[in-house]
């Protein structure tokens, strides 16, 4: 018999874990605004997401249905998500407005960043927040850090 491989075959080191309040309706949600694929989902006796595994572009997201009796909760019950999740995409307009146009609002809109992506924020029905981007520009860390200090500048002075 084969040893398992420490990382499972299509997982990186790190993966995200959501928990949302109605993980199926979430999954549903994740499929058609950011072209999730579901890959696992097992059920509670009652029906609802124990856990669930989606894959968006090469990386898995799991989540679970909301059960503050085991500590977790969702983003909706805390009043915010102290996390964003990154994702990186070929075309950062076209999936930010699938996203829009499927349920997401925009809290951040589309803009070139000064460390190189074009780059927007977006928040999904169940409080998650999404950052989405296309690296569009190679910068170097003395050249992302200068022009920080002068962005930092820039929105001191707009007060």
């Amino acid at each position: 018999k084969r040893k398992p491989q420490p990382i499972p075959k299509g997982y990186h080191t790190l993966t995200p874990y959501l928990v949302v309040k109605d993980a199926a309706a979430a999954l549903e949600f994740y499929a058609r605004a950011l072209g999730a694929k579901e890959k696992l989902r097992l059920a509670m006796p009652d029906g609802t997401v124990m856990h669930a595994e989606m894959k968006i572009g090469d990386s898995m997201l799991m989540l679970t249905e909301e059960n503050p009796a085991w500590g977790a909760k969702s983003p909706l019950t805390l009043g915010g998500s102290a996390t964003h999740v990154m994702i990186y995409v070929r075309d950062v307009d076209a999936a930010f407005a699938r996203a829009l146009a499927n349920g997401c609002s925009a809290e951040m809109p589309l803009e070139l960043m000064f460390w190189g992506d074009r780059y927007g924020k977006l928040r999904d029905p169940y409080g998650h927040v999404w950052s989405i981007a296309s690296h569009v520009e190679d910068v170097g860390p003395k050249e992302t850090q200068r022009r920080a200090d002068a962005e930092m500048k820039k929105m001191a002075a707009a007060g």
